[in-house]
């Protein structure tokens, strides 16, 4: 079988950058995939690229054509298809007509059990799909399944086709090889033909020798390094080196750098400065600005703070970048001059003035304006102030909670809604705020996001976990819950926010009590959605579903106490008694459950007959009160580990005694003894769910 490389590109005109590596993966992943499934290329290394104006896939071994399949067809049962002679029936006649055989095939059909009957089958050899096959339907998939966020339309040349696509294309190339693969999409047929950088490829359009010279002659002769992936690692070495060029370091952005990235064919990263003035505003306010309106990259000193210095990457190489820098630093001037401004007229009005404004804005059209929704934030984050720390805490909580949301009325975060809370800050330290008020302002919006810092104080703490816990509690009650993967209020990270400052800062705060002073309306769904997020939580740090299961399935109050909930549980799952005794508590579970009416957790030791039932009460009266005083005391470990005493009476008890017996009483105190046994075993973890 003949095997050579693949290239296919399609040229566009300039590509969504924030979409631009999805649709280059999508792309090449989907051609990929239809050309291994019509048996073209079995083994074969895939190479995407993607640039602002091209989407190409390079395959290695790919065959011209696919070998030929051997298919066998069930036609019918042998009952229908041969008379009781043995001659072939009308039917199987017609069968085989419409697969277009005649009579001769009928001495090389086989019989072969198929259920309960026999059946006839043909056999017959399917060809292998040409590449031109192949790839023209793997084309079009990969076009049709693109990840396309918006969809343009666009007449063709002719002036009556409209085509449909991310970006009006203009070339199509495809080989194999040195040769061109007779395709054709998006009314575009195939050749060899690309273009090359818009104003440095050394000629246009540019002819690809080979599937396998593509890149090379991109970067060599067009002026293009076509990869994303090797784009984006030149980009982030110069951004390197040049601040290291400056003594300075590069602000670390992901997001920015991919989307630069898909922004430029050919990367030329320069330094460029702005005026040490505007280095008086905050220095969010400025770095923000220069990554969102120009897409710079901010350098920083070594403290980490924001000097007049920072990266463009150009997409052009000039001898002399003077014109180039000269007008980077033009664009962005005007830029910073409106973010001092902003800075400059805020501060004209303290933010205590503000909260007035907030009873204007609307917050939901079911819940009222934003005045009203930091009233109820103000009283939880008071009432978990004074729980934490007494009356000084919940003044300073319900101070830095009124002030929370007034920076939503400034012109800075009207301009930038990423700087709510950081601009509160500033203008709370401006108006003359403690230090804790404001860090709380800021702070009562983190967690922003998985793996992002805790508040830093428990002013914000307070202010934090009240926001959260107000936001689910209002949004809970109109009905707004996350359905599928549809969240438009961020609930589920706002819910793991919570999880998080409860367990993390140990907070002695029960989740009754939570809810109770949140005003929540309907506890359970709200309840059962905080367990949830906290399951899904601790299976990706590394517990266990059984281990999860255990301590969740009690619903502890306190979220703060359970990872020691769960170390106490892995350390219990060593013991040698671990296996026995879940077993045993899930069949006193299921006894418990069975049982009419409610049972009582007592029992009358003068009713005892069996000598097991004596020792299984002797037992537990010994290690109950140690479990008990390990629980009381917190350690959880200790509390569990005890009860390994109880293996032996436990397993004699169930070998020995009938629970449900004809006499009521006995039965009853029987029951008793279990109900005791079962609410002292399970205290820390439901120890049933430990059982295979």
């Amino acid at each position: 079988m003949t095997t050579n490389s693949l290239l296919v590109e399609i040229c566009v005109e300039e590509l969504p950058p924030k979409a631009l590596k999805a649709l280059g993966e999508a792309f090449a992943a989907t051609l990929a995939e239809k050309l291994k499934a019509a048996g073209l290329a079995s083994e074969t290394t895939i190479t995407p690229y993607a640039s602002p104006r091209r989407l190409a896939v390079h395959l290695t071994n790919v065959a011209a054509k696919a070998p030929d399949r051997p298919v066998r067809q069930k036609l019918m049962p042998v009952a229908v298809g041969l008379d009781a002679e043995g001659r072939p029936t009308p039917a199987l006649l017609k069968k085989l007509a419409a697969l277009g055989a005649d009579e001769t095939a009928i001495p090389k059909l086989k019989r072969q059990q198929d259920g309960k009957a026999e059946a006839l089958f043909l056999d017959s050899v399917v060809p292998g799909a040409t590449l031109q096959a192949g790839l023209q339907a793997a084309l079009e998939a990969a076009v049709a399944s693109l990840p396309i966020p918006k969809v343009m339309s666009y007449q063709l040349p002719d002036g009556w086709t409209t085509v449909h696509f991310v970006r009006p294309a203009h070339r199509l190339v495809a080989l194999h090889g040195e040769e061109v693969v007779p395709v054709a999409v998006l009314g575009l047929a195939a050749g060899r033909e690309t273009w090359g950088h818009r104003f440095e490829a050394k000629r246009q359009p540019l002819a690809i020798r080979h599937a396998d010279s593509y890149a090379q002659q991109l970067e060599e002769e067009g002026a293009v390094i076509a990869s994303f992936s090797a784009r984006r690692a030149e980009i982030a070495r110069q951004l390197v080196e040049a601040a290291a060029r400056e003594g300075l370091k590069v602000i670390d952005d992901e997001a920015l750098l991919d989307e630069v990235t898909a922004l430029v064919e050919r990367p030329n990263v320069l330094v460029c400065r702005f005026d040490e003035e505007f280095l008086a505003v905050p220095q969010e306010c400025l770095i923000l600005t220069m990554k969102a309106n120009q897409k710079y990259f901010p350098l920083l000193d070594a403290a980490g703070k924001l000097t007049n210095k920072f990266l463009v990457v150009s997409n052009i190489r000039p001898e002399d970048p003077s014109a180039v820098i000269g007008g980077n630093e033009r664009v962005v001037r005007p830029r910073l001059a409106d973010a001092k401004f902003f800075f400059d007229q805020d501060r004209k009005k303290s933010l205590v003035d503000r909260i007035p404004g907030l009873a204007k804005v609307v917050y939901h059209n079911k819940l009222g304006s934003q005045g009203e929704r930091v009233e109820r934030l103000a009283a939880l984050a008071r009432a978990i102030g004074e729980k934490l720390g007494g009356e000084a805490l919940a003044n300073l909580a319900d101070r830095a909670a009124m002030l929370a949301k007034a920076d939503l009325l400034t012109g800075m975060v009207g301009e930038f809604p990423e700087l709510q809370g950081i601009m509160g800050r500033y203008y709370a330290l401006h108006d003359g705020e403690p230090v804790e008020i404001a860090d709380a302002i800021e702070d009562h919006y983190k967690p922003r996001f998985a793996g992002d810092a805790l508040p830093r104080g428990n002013v914000g703490l307070c202010v934090a976990l009240a926001d959260k816990l107000v936001t689910l509690a209002d949004l809970f009650g109109i009905g707004e819950k996350p359905t599928g993967e549809k969240d438009p209020y961020a609930l589920r990270r706002h819910a793991l926010g919570v999880i998080r400052m409860l367990i993390e800062k140990e907070l002695p705060l029960d989740l009754p009590w939570l809810f109770s002073a949140a005003k929540v309306k309907e506890v359970a769904p709200l309840e059962d959605f905080l367990y949830e997020r906290l399951a899904g939580s601790l299976k990706e740090q590394g517990y266990s579903t059984l281990e999860v299961e255990a301590v969740l399935s009690l619903k502890p109050a306190r979220l703060g106490d359970i990872p020691k909930r769960l170390a106490a549980v892995r350390e219990f799952m060593k013991l040698p008694e671990a296996a026995s005794l879940s077993a045993a508590n899930k069949r006193v579970g299921n006894i418990l459950k069975k049982a009419e009416g409610a049972v009582a957790t007592e029992c009358d030791a003068a009713l005892f007959q069996e000598a097991a039932e004596r020792a299984l009460f002797t037992a537990l009266a010994a290690v109950k009160p140690q479990a008990d005083a390990a629980f009381a005391a917190g350690d959880y470990t200790a509390s569990l580990l005890a009860l390994a005493a109880l293996k032996g009476p436990v397993d004699a008890f169930f070998d020995q005694v009938l629970v449900n017996v004809e006499d009521g009483r006995l039965r009853q105190n029987r029951l008793g003894l279990l109900a005791s046994l079962h609410q002292a075993m399970n205290r820390v973890a439901d120890l049933a769910k430990l059982s295979a």
